[in-house]
């Protein structure tokens, strides 16, 4: 399964990372992290720290890489919601073209919508699925839409404003339609109630029958079933609109297609151009077993520079687990950075060997175990405006088990997160003591880094399935099991020995910051994402909750952690972190035998008992106090502007980075430059 980790940034005061040590020609004195800041929500940018150093030849590859990761972004919105791109496309065409007053509050709101409409590539919340509900009224938004000239309104297949006004404004503006992005309630059919388009009057039933249906209990090496198509009812039959050159998505791959053929006639050797062919022919016929293919020589890829990934991808947002987002990174290797991540996994088996999991569940062979820090370069698609700062590829447990995994930590996403948060006075707030708050301050960087190096590289390409158990059996509570099982991989072996003796952490003490901040943010400060009286419906929220309330739960009786009062606020007390290790490695243990065993039930039981509900006197106070900060609890990204230079017979000689375009202008020039999509697909 695809990871990804999202940084809970406020926790980061003061950090630094390898990107400071990286020679340049950016002036990290004077460069300007934030960028805008609007509801829930605050844009950042990121330096692209070493581009200037890479060869012509690596740099024109970015180039072309990035066009085609930016050629996606049309994709992923209608992936979320088939209203997405006309709603979007009508709010961006009041945005041009509205001349009446842009003073009034309406019309303030209305800015801040479209704002958060480009964070969540689409209507609903990027973090908590649940629809964004515009702060102007339905009449006001009628109105200014019929103010405007229609023709220079991009109203859909040449409908009248009233035709198009009739189809958005339910979605819109009914907090009834299409509540949820991605429904997870327990006894509802999770496939319709969910907004997403990968299905279309189809119940949830018949598209377990229908992907059940073409798996084989005896195939040792399965294609992903599902993963670059939307299933839909023709003439009552349900049958599959694949995502291809062709196909569903057609005009989008096509121009993704054109720019992969610029990278592969540039590619550093011929093996990364036969990555890239592998991919393009993936695009044009929509083979998953190309896609495998493709995965299986990427994954063996650890020599380039250059890295990438492009395509269908992630599965969260899908109720049942099985389409692929589509997304995009481009970026390229911190060669210094990376020294610790090749230590960790030149390590993997001993790592493995030492798991205090059942021994049925361990691999025998760890293979193709690859791990680097990286610089990211572009962000599109599901990446984009939020990214996550680690990934751990391919999914496919059977490529993981015969031909490993590729892990990344993204070093310069990280970086700009700490400088965006220095001196917020988050640690003051929310940690017991001095002691705490300075052991995070000593210690929080490495550690918080080596989690994410160990979640990565090693807990997410570790354990292993038991023959006949299927991947997707554990359904909507697959991704986070995944993620808590990737987790406590991380922390339990933080505290190891092992880590002081590979030169990782000067200090056997030092995985204390991470125990500490880890839970406090798993039991308390991760609730600042959710509104009052709702459940945690994120998968990594999720995660960090089952780990976070279950030990103060199993705890409890050797008082071993726990929440307590101090001057009428709660703050989290470990009382003995070396028992909060054993901890961690008996959840662990469970945790894995649910995912080797297939354990759907089980599985179910410890997310709902410890991961969904939340606390809401905790809930209330942390709110009032985070408030008080006047904290953004979530971070979206621009992304720098590169440009050819060529000579006067067209011949590239150069290309530039730059930094100085804003939220507003880069979402602007993303709908014109990159969006051929028709309105609804």
């Amino acid at each position: 399964m695809l990871t990804t980790i999202f940084l809970f940034a406020a926790c980061n005061e003061g950090k630094k990372t390898d990107t400071e040590t990286i020679a340049d020609d950016i002036d990290y004195t004077t460069f300007e992290y934030k960028v805008d800041r609007f509801a829930d929500i605050e844009i950042l940018r990121y330096p692209v720290s070493g581009f200037n150093s890479l060869s012509l030849q690596q740099k024109e590859l970015i180039y072309y890489l990035s066009q085609a990761a930016l050629e996606g972004r049309d994709i992923l919105w209608d992936q979320h919601n088939r209203y997405n791109l006309t709603i979007r496309r009508v709010c961006e065409g009041l945005y041009e073209n509205y001349m009446g007053d842009k003073s009034s509050d309406d019309w303030k709101n209305f800015e801040t919508y479209l704002k958060q409409i480009w964070m969540a590539n689409g209507i609903h919340h990027h973090y908590s699925e649940d629809k964004i509900m515009p702060q102007f009224s339905q009449e006001y938004f009628t109105t200014i839409v019929k103010s405007v000239d229609p023709g220079r309104m991009p109203f859909r297949d040449g409908m009248a404003a009233d035709e198009t006004l009739n189809e958005i404004i339910p979605v819109m503006f009914d907090p009834a339609v299409m509540p949820k992005r991605m429904s997870q309630a327990q006894g509802s059919d999770i496939v319709q109630t969910s907004a997403v388009n990968f299905y279309e009057e189809v119940t949830q039933i018949e598209g377990e029958n229908f992907y059940n249906s073409m798996r084989d209990p005896n195939d040792n090496t399965p294609v992903s079933y599902g993963l670059n198509s939307k299933v839909i009812k023709e003439n009552g039959e349900v049958v599959e609109k694949v995502w291809k050159l062709g196909g569903m998505y057609d005009k989008a791959i096509e121009r993704i297609i054109g720019w992969l053929e610029k990278a592969s006639a540039i590619a550093e050797s011929e093996q990364q151009k036969d990555i890239i062919d592998t991919l393009i022919e993936f695009y044009r016929s929509g083979s998953l077993q190309t896609f495998d293919d493709y995965s299986v020589k990427w994954v063996k890829d650890t020599d380039s520079r250059i890295d990438f990934i492009n395509g269908f991808i992630e599965t969260y947002t899908d109720p049942m687990g099985l389409k692929g987002s589509w997304e995009s990174i481009v970026n390229f290797k911190s060669i210094e950075a990376s020294k610790r991540t090749s230590i960790i996994s030149d390590n993997a088996q001993w790592f493995e060997d030492n798991s205090p999991v059942d021994d049925r569940f361990k691999k025998e062979e760890v293979k193709g175990v690859s791990a680097k820090v990286i610089t990211v370069g572009i962000l599109g698609g599901d990446t984009y405006p939020a990214t996550p700062i680690g990934i751990n590829l391919p999914n496919a447990d059977w490529i993981r088990r015969d031909h490993g995994s590729k892990s990344v930590t993204i070093d310069n996403i990280t970086f700009a997160y700490d400088k965006a948060s220095e001196g917020n006075g988050f640690k003051e707030e929310f940690m017991c003591s001095d002691a705490e708050i300075e052991l995070s301050r000593k210690y929080g960087t490495v550690t918080d880094n080596l989690h994410t190096d160990l979640h990565e590289c090693l807990g997410h390409g570790s354990g292993k399935l038991l023959p006949g158990v299927s991947t997707d059996v554990l359904q909507a509570y697959g991704s986070p099991l995944e993620e808590t099982r990737a987790d406590l991989f991380a922390l339990y072996f933080l505290a190891d020995p092992k880590l002081v003796e590979l030169g990782l952490v000067s200090d056997q003490d030092a995985y204390k910051a991470q125990y500490y901040s880890y839970i406090m943010n798993g039991a308390m400060t991760q609730l600042t994402r959710i509104q009052p009286g709702k459940d945690i419906e994120q998968a990594h929220m999720r995660n960090r909750a089952t780990i976070s309330n279950w030990v103060l739960e199993k705890g409890k009786e050797d008082n071993v952690v726990a929440l307590e009062k101090k001057d009428d606020k709660t703050y989290l007390v470990v009382n003995d972190y070396e028992k909060l290790r054993v901890l961690f490695g008996e959840l662990l243990s469970e945790v894995q035998r649910i995912k080797s065993e297939g354990d759907f039930e089980a599985a179910k039981a410890l997310i709902e008992t410890y991961g969904v509900k939340v606390n809401q006197d905790i809930h209330k106070e942390v709110l009032s106090r985070y408030e008080s900060l006047d904290i953004a609890p979530y971070k979206g990204f621009v992304n720098p502007v590169y440009k050819l230079v060529t000579d006067d017979n067209g011949n590239v000689v150069d290309v530039t980075v730059s930094y100085n375009e804003n939220y507003i202008d880069q979402q602007m020039r993303y709908s014109r430059q990159y969006s051929v999509l028709p309105l609804k697909n």
